[in-house]
């Protein structure tokens, strides 16, 4: 059975840094993209970046280009996502998933398997 844990979630203040781990296990996860998402309260859920499954690609939604980072250790069935410059709108529960495309597809209907999401909450 496939399982994603998320972990790293917490109550920082604006500027300030957070490391989220995403930890899978049920299957080796080397060939498969990996994304994060994120949902605020009363919002839809919104891609925040993916990476290939080699880990030499990702992508990154415009409105945390240049402060969140996507990085996967394959050995590790892990994937992380290093958050700088936190804003109080980065407030929301972080979600990761798995998509079988290979690559960190921006489109929620390519993944099929969910973790149970992070809380992080930005004060400003």
């Amino acid at each position: 059975q496939v399982q994603l844990v998320e972990s790293g979630g917490g109550l920082v203040q604006a500027g300030d840094s957070l490391r989220l781990s995403c930890a899978a296990s049920g299957r080796t996860f080397s060939g498969y993209g990996m994304g994060w998402f994120r949902q605020a309260p009363g919002k839809e859920r919104e891609f925040v970046g993916g990476i290939h499954w080699s880990g030499r690609l990702t992508r990154y939604t415009d409105s945390v280009k240049g402060r969140f980072t996507i990085s996967r250790d394959n050995a590790k069935n892990t994937v992380y996502l290093q958050m700088n410059s936190l804003k109080p709108e980065d407030t929301a529960v972080y979600y990761c998933a798995v998509s079988p495309t290979g690559y960190g597809s921006s489109s929620y209907g390519n993944y099929d398997y969910w973790g149970q999401g992070t809380q992080v909450t930005v004060s400003s």
